[in-house]
C-alpha cells in the first residue's frame, strides 16, 4: 500500500507574501510580516492569523511587533499569536 502524499498549503497571496509590492508600497504591519516570513516561511501561518484577525490597523501594528519581537526570546508569551493579538486589543484602542 503507498504512503499518502502530504499535501502542502498553498500560501494565499498577500502583498506582504508574495513580494510583488515593492517593500516601501506596503504599510507598516505589512513590512513587518513580510519580513518575518521572509525569515522565517514556516511561521506564515502565523502571521496570516495576525494579518486576518479582526483588529484595527494600529493593534494589527502592536499585535505583529509583540510577535516579532517575541521570536527572539524562548519563554516569550507573545510567540503565541492568539497572544499577541489578545495583548494588541488590550493595549491599543
Amino acid at each position: 500500500m503507498a504512503a499518502a502524499e502530504k499535501k502542502t498549503k498553498k500560501p494565499k497571496p498577500t502583498r506582504w507574501y508574495a513580494g510583488d509590492s515593492p517593500l516601501e508600497d506596503l504599510g507598516p504591519s505589512e513590512q513587518v510580516a513580510h519580513s518575518i516570513v521572509q525569515e522565517f516561511r514556516y511561521l506564515s501561518p502565523s502571521v496570516d492569523r495576525i494579518m486576518d484577525a479582526d483588529l484595527t490597523s494600529s493593534q494589527r501594528l502592536e499585535a505583529i511587533n509583540l510577535f516579532r519581537a517575541s521570536l527572539d526570546q524562548l519563554d516569550a508569551g507573545h510567540r503565541d499569536p492568539r497572544a499577541a493579538i489578545e495583548a494588541a486589543r488590550n493595549a491599543v484602542d
